[in-house]
């Protein structure tokens, strides 16, 4: 199941926007995700334009007041800034608040403020993943063939699957360059199949690099090495693509 995160400030216009779409971003389909304001205003042309930069999608942003969301399940309620918290103190029961002190460039209104904001949150939404990708590791519940064979159905996420198994490990920025797909679109197939226990990650700086889950059973490494022997030639692209990316990440020799 997905946790779902919100993320509150006043006016969510910028911070709760920024966080929304960087959280996205980065998990992929991990999370449910979505924002609010205490006093909603609408989204900041410049906050729109740092995300468009960075290649973020910025099309379902909208800005929208809590009460809209108070009655859905929250699994954490993440406030960005004190009025935001004091605001928030008695609603969502059951959810797990976290505050984050976070500089509103608004009053401002230079493009350098919400730069910042946007680097600030995005180290931060980094390491909220991270943590729980971290508590993901180990798996506990039975592999399910059906959702196994589904996630290995689509075509990208075979392909993907197979490239991972032939280098042992492969980051997201690899990944795009060897498939020719957005960051955010290999993000979501990569998740799939982080989701059904197919590949474990781990973030290092700016990057999260992709493995074989170190628990998986023997029946499904057996399928995934018949059909990269079965199909070394439907790889040859993607392969020859990597091969020629440049400013690959460069990892220590495998024992």
């Amino acid at each position: 199941m997905r946790r779902r995160v919100l993320f509150v400030c006043t006016a969510n216009s910028a911070r709760s926007l920024m966080a929304e779409a960087l959280l996205r971003d980065i998990a992929g389909n991990s999370f449910d995700v979505a924002s609010a304001g205490t006093r909603p205003g609408s989204p900041h042309p410049l906050a729109v334009q740092v995300l468009a930069e960075a290649g973020i999608p910025t099309e379902a942003l909208a800005s929208k007041p809590v009460s809209q969301v108070t009655s859905e399940h929250w699994d954490y309620v993440i406030t960005l800034c004190d009025q935001a918290a004091r605001d928030c103190d008695r609603s969502f029961p059951g959810a797990q608040k976290i505050a984050w002190d976070c500089a509103d460039p608004v009053p401002d209104n230079q493009y350098e403020g919400f730069l910042q904001t946007f680097r600030e949150l995005r180290e931060r939404i980094g390491l909220f993943v991270l943590v729980h990708q971290k508590q993901a590791t180990t798996r506990t519940q039975p592999y399910d063939p059906v959702s196994v064979f589904k996630a290995l159905g689509d075509d990208r996420r075979l392909t993907m699957a197979l490239l991972i198994r032939d280098h042992r490990e492969l980051c997201v920025c690899e990944l795009t360059a060897a498939l020719g797909e957005s960051q955010p679109k290999i993000s979501r197939h990569l998740a799939t199949l982080r989701e059904v226990g197919l590949l474990s990650s781990e973030r290092r700086g700016q990057w999260i690099h992709y493995r074989l889950h170190p628990d998986l059973p023997h029946w499904v490494l057996r399928i995934l090495n018949e059909a990269a022997e079965a199909s070394r030639d439907r790889i040859g692209p993607e392969l020859h693509r990597l091969a020629k990316m440049e400013d690959r990440p460069v990892r220590e020799p495998c024992a």
